[in-house]
């Protein structure tokens, strides 16, 4: 029957840099000048005890194990290794680097459970659409003597509801046209005098607006009524022509 295994995660230990950064911390080790040999010899011995215990090794930590080895050997045996641009590579000064990189995040996530722990308490407020369908009403001088911040969340509401679904009012706009029946009845009568008859569609052409229109159809009706005008009616619509009326007796 083959042995049972089981795998075993480390909870204080998420990875090779958490537990570099615990050897650091333990023995209150400068992170910028990490003394090679003995956290090497820690690191390897963590490792040992994980073997022993048949805990599966992640390659993560192999690889930085495998580094500190190689770091530790170029200290015994000093031999330049050089990069593609025959650059002196410093494995140690790399490995310091990423480890203050990962102490940074590692610090920014600590900050960020204290966030999520102070969110988990924190629960959203039931049943506010009904709140708010509510502030139309008018709040009590009661409620206002307990105020709060939701309280007046729930006045702000009911103020921008009103606003919003305001009557608004009629606006009408008045303008004074320039004319009186009087003036297009002294302009008419100078156009006869020059004109001895005038046909209406004339008029209409010469008319600044509607409005000068309505004037001079109301100057001309009220000339008619007063017999300073004759009419000639032709066939169509709006066909017909005015001229002075002649004051000889005879003509009546």
């Amino acid at each position: 029957m083959e042995p049972a295994y089981y795998e075993i995660k480390l909870e204080q230990f998420e990875g090779p840099f958490d537990l570099l950064l615990f050897f650091i911390e333990r023995d209150e080790l400068n992170i910028h000048d990490i003394p090679i040999s003995k956290i090497t010899d820690d690191f390897l011995d963590y490792i040992q005890q994980m073997q022993s215990l048949n805990i599966e090794l992640a390659s993560e930590f192999i690889f930085v194990a495998s580094t500190l080895m190689r770091i530790k050997a170029k200290m015994l045996l000093p031999r330049p290794e050089l990069d593609e641009h025959e650059n002196e590579v410093d494995l140690k000064q790399q490995l310091v680097q990423k480890l203050i990189l990962y102490k940074q995040f590692k610090d920014i996530c600590e900050q960020l459970k204290v966030f999520e722990a102070r969110r988990e308490k924190l629960h959203a407020r039931g049943n506010i659409t009904y709140d708010i369908k509510n502030t139309k009403r008018q709040i009590t001088e009661e409620e206002l003597a307990s105020f709060d911040l939701y309280k007046l969340m729930m006045v702000y509401e009911k103020m921008m509801y009103s606003f919003t679904h305001r009557v608004q009012p009629i606006k009408h706009t008045v303008v004074k046209y320039p004319y009186t029946i009087e003036q297009q009845k002294k302009a008419i009568s100078q156009l006869i005098e020059l004109n001895k008859k005038l046909d209406f569609q004339h008029i209409l052409k010469n008319s600044e607006n509607k409005v000068q229109l309505i004037y001079n159809f109301l100057a001309i009706l009220e000339m008619l009524q007063q017999k300073l005008l004759e009419i000639e009616v032709g066939t169509g619509f709006n066909n017909f022509s005015i001229e002075k009326r002649n004051a000889d007796p005879a003509h009546e």
